[in-house]
């Protein structure tokens, strides 16, 4: 029987930049199995992030944007003696990066009215300068953190 293997260990790192970070990106980035478009939608944004900051690497752009996203801290539910509390506890590296990728994506989603290429250029710029709606949501994140501290005690 045949077993699959963890992706990460089967990821091969993307033609362009020769990076797995970026080729992850990609696979979430992808819809119905379009590959192609999704590498195409990839690197027309990084272009236009190259043509609007020229002191920097386009590919450090997007590292740095993704760095700034990441989550330090998230609330998970736990119920105790039959209530839910929201419980704050560190977020280990994997999920940062899900989180990252995630929320990068959907707010360049929900934002209507351009092609995707921009949309996302805009989102991963937003990101490295702290801003943008990926940068509310951490935001948010944290804040709920913050805010449930008292029951700190109850993580498992």
């Amino acid at each position: 029987m045949k077993r699959f293997t963890a992706s990460s260990q089967q990821l091969q790192a993307d033609p362009r930049y020769n990076s797995k970070l970026v080729s992850k990106f990609i696979n979430c980035l992808m819809l119905d199995g379009k590959k192609s478009t999704a590498q195409q939608l990839f690197y027309d944004a990084m272009e236009i992030i190259g043509e609007k900051i020229q002191d920097a690497e386009a590919l450090e752009v997007f590292e740095k944007a993704i760095n700034n996203v990441k989550p330090l801290i998230e609330v998970r539910s736990k119920r105790i003696g039959g209530a839910s509390y929201q419980v704050p506890m560190q977020v280990n590296a994997k999920r940062q990066q899900s989180l990252a990728f995630r929320w990068i994506l959907a707010s360049a989603r929900s934002k209507k009215g351009k092609p995707m290429h921009q949309r996302l250029a805009a989102e991963l710029l937003d990101a490295y300068n702290e801003q943008g709606g990926a940068m509310t949501t951490r935001e948010n994140v944290h804040r709920m953190a913050e805010a449930n501290k008292a029951f700190a005690h109850f993580a498992w």
